[in-house]
């Protein structure tokens, strides 16, 4: 899984040894998508890739999805199915289009909503975004149809129910009923 994702970003210089250089997105924004569901590995991977682009002094810019939920009252006990909200709920998902991944490619600026979850309240900053970067979008659900358009490149973290549960919060893992609605019983999304 990581060796395919690094081969996206990395071409090996067989003369060099073990030091990498980019080969794709010289120039230019390149968007990276990386989704998976929850505890899949991706803020780990995020990480390990920060890290190597900081090593060979490419910019590089990451968003996290979850910083952008709208407040609780939008997304929980709205009278849907827990997986519906989760899914269609947890973030304005055209605010979103409109002003993060429209504006991604072209923008040095985008004003975005951030969520406080110790005030559940939605706070509006200004996010600068440098010319030449790697942008890194991680998070859930980001191949939904009006996202997907937006990326240069996406990969889906697929990683074992069992896995993933493991890795959660021990009150999480006591209510199993939580995990099941949330991801057991969503539909096709198309």
């Amino acid at each position: 899984m990581r060796i395919g994702c690094y081969s996206i970003f990395f071409e090996q210089k067989q003369n060099r040894g073990n030091n990498c250089t980019l080969s794709l997105h010289i120039g230019h924004r390149f968007i990276f998508g990386i989704d998976g569901l929850s505890r899949s590995g991706k803020t780990t991977l995020v990480e390990d890739l920060r890290n190597r682009l900081n090593q060979i002094q490419k910019n590089i810019h990451i968003f996290h999805i979850d910083d952008h939920i709208v407040e609780r009252k939008n997304r929980y006990h709205t009278g849907s199915e827990e997986w519906y909200e989760y899914y269609n709920l947890q973030w304005d998902i055209q605010y979103l289009r409109e002003n993060l991944f429209a504006k991604i490619r072209n923008h040095s600026e985008v004003n975005l909503p951030f969520y406080k979850a110790e005030f559940d309240k939605q706070i509006t900053k200004i996010v600068l975004i440098p010319d030449d970067c790697v942008v890194i979008i991680e998070g859930v659900f980001l191949q939904r149809k009006e996202w997907r358009e937006f990326f240069d490149y996406i990969v889906y973290l697929d990683c074992r129910r069992e896995t993933r549960f493991l890795r959660e919060a021990e009150s999480v893992r006591g209510n199993i009923e939580k995990f099941r609605n949330r991801y057991g019983k969503r539909k096709t999304i198309t």
